[in-house]
């Protein structure tokens, strides 16, 4: 009878030399630990970006990593109206644009928007189906992006001198990949004719074209056309001579007239000599105003 004691003994002190334990119930606490005590929670990767922007009919992305996922189900909600857009690689929206991507072995689970639009800008939520559940937030801006032209929608220059326009990509989330120039319907073309040059600075999202010596030929409706931005448009007039006949008109347009009961006011209110220098400086500011009248009224 003493053998069997003798040895739960020995093997009770054998663990406690082992572990350096000596409370023999913490040795049958030790190996009673369960399975789930010792499994890793999922967890998800603080360095990635949150904040997202996307071009207005271009794919947005946003990406969500989870490390030790397990078993677990990764889900995309929508915040707003807390709809469950995927559950795993399964799509529960009836929007067919919304979509969950993951490579197997993966911890990256990225939701797709196909063709984003402005309604699509708010939050959205990465979440784990643990108990209980965990989540990430993520926000999606979608930008109209729209192309510029700094010389305005209409632009006349001399024969012979240069024409040269600059575009911007405005609001572009991402540089073009491409920034195309037409002259009517038909892409620029360098080959019919010498002296046409672009320069695009994809960091800058920034086109430029120039077409040396115009002519009138060269006169016509420009557009610029980045890849992923609304297309900007200008119309370009070479014209011969010094000053050209539609500048002049447009110069004379803008000229502003003087008030009848201005002048009125100033004939029957001041002096002969206060009048003459008044009238100078009016004649001085607004050139269009006939010098025979000056000196009608100043004699």
């Amino acid at each position: 009878m003493w053998l069997p004691a003798l040895f739960s003994v020995s093997s009770v002190l054998v663990l406690s030399a082992g572990n350096d334990v000596k409370d023999p119930d913490a040795v049958f606490a030790v190996n009673n630990v369960t399975d789930a005590d010792t499994t890793v929670q999922p967890t998800f990767d603080n360095t990635t970006k949150r904040d997202y922007t996307a071009a207005v009919g271009q794919p947005a992305y946003l990406h969500c990593r989870v490390k030790n996922l397990g078993d677990r189900s990764v889900s995309w909600i929508r915040k707003r109206d807390l709809h469950i857009l995927t559950v795993g690689v399964h799509t529960y929206s009836s929007d067919a644009r919304f979509a969950a991507l993951h490579t197997d072995g993966s911890d990256e689970w990225t939701l797709r928007v196909a063709h984003a639009q402005p309604r699509d800008s708010g939050g959205y939520e990465c979440q784990v189906s643990t108990e209980p559940k965990i989540s990430q937030s993520f926000w999606l801006t979608v930008v109209v992006s729209k192309a510029e032209i700094l010389s305005g929608p209409e632009l006349f220059v001399r024969a012979g001198s240069d024409i040269n326009l600059t575009c911007i990509a405005r609001h572009a989330p991402d540089p073009p990949s491409f920034i195309y120039w037409y002259r009517g319907t038909n892409v620029v073309n360098y080959a019919q004719r010498g002296g046409i040059s672009v320069e695009t600075e994809q960091r800058t999202r920034t086109s430029r074209l120039l077409i040396a010596r115009a002519s009138p030929r060269d006169s016509g409706n420009y557009t610029c056309a980045p890849s992923s931005s609304d297309s900007a448009s200008v119309v370009v007039h070479v014209v011969s001579g010094e000053r050209p006949a539609a500048m002049q008109s447009n110069a004379l347009k803008t000229t502003p007239a003087l008030p009848l009961t201005l002048i009125l006011t100033i004939i029957f209110s001041q002096s002969r000599n206060v009048l003459a220098e008044t009238l100078y400086a009016i004649q001085t500011f607004l050139p269009r105003l006939d010098i025979n009248i000056l000196k009608y009224i100043t004699r």
